[in-house]
């Protein structure tokens, strides 16, 4: 058994999804389903005060859904990582989850032992980027964000960045650049502040949508 069990917590306005979900998670020895909600507001209210490590959250939700959800989890400066599970995966749908601070999304059909994964890995730091969304992303419409924000990086945070974009974690990307822990953090919080981004999921989209992805 592991020392510590990965808190989760379920956010789903169908309760035999939540039903599922539980049922397939509470026979994992690492993963501890902490609490429930139907909607949004529960789930952001129930994450300040059950303190799960990693949330499944749908999408569309009556009332409060999971764009808002994730909005207010970063207003309450929440650390838990946000999995989306939807059965929702359109452009429009999936990518304002990310841009809100999603750390990834899967899909409602997801194989349960593929589920696990997907919240280990989420719990681990690393950020799931589905290729067909990042294809998405540099085919959107909308005006391409200014590459210029980036020339004030350095070769070893361009170095980081193509790491994070590759959803390595902090210790995975220290092991492969021979750097600590505390010196990857420190580059990535400058990262994020010379991309004027609030998370590390948004500086892999602006690494995505820039062509800063591959090092």
């Amino acid at each position: 058994m592991p020392d510590k069990r990965i808190r989760v917590l379920l956010v789903d306005d169908h309760q035999v999804v939540r039903r599922g979900l539980r049922t397939f998670l509470e026979v994992q020895e690492d993963i501890e389903v902490v609490g429930e909600a139907a909607d949004g507001a529960g789930g952001a209210a129930l994450a300040v005060e059950l303190l799960p490590d990693v949330i499944l959250m749908d999408i569309k939700m009556p009332g409060t859904d999971g764009i808002e959800a994730l909005k207010r989890l970063r207003e309450l400066d929440s650390p838990a990582r946000v999995l989306v599970v939807t059965s929702f995966t359109e452009q429009r749908t999936v990518i304002p989850a990310l841009r809100a601070g999603a750390a990834g999304y899967v899909h409602k059909d997801i194989d349960p032992d593929a589920l696990a994964a997907a919240i280990r890995s989420v719990h681990a730091g690393h950020v799931l980027l589905h290729p067909g969304i990042a294809a998405a992303l540099l085919a959107q419409d909308e005006q391409p964000p200014a590459p210029t924000r980036g020339s004030t990086l350095t070769e070893r945070e361009r170095e980081v960045l193509a790491l994070i974009a590759d959803g390595r974690s902090n210790r995975e990307i220290a092991r492969a650049l021979v750097l600590s822990e505390k010196t990857v953090k420190t580059h990535v919080s400058n990262i994020l502040m010379k991309l004027d981004v609030a998370d590390r999921t948004q500086a892999a989209l602006w690494a995505v949508r820039t062509g800063n992805a591959t090092d």
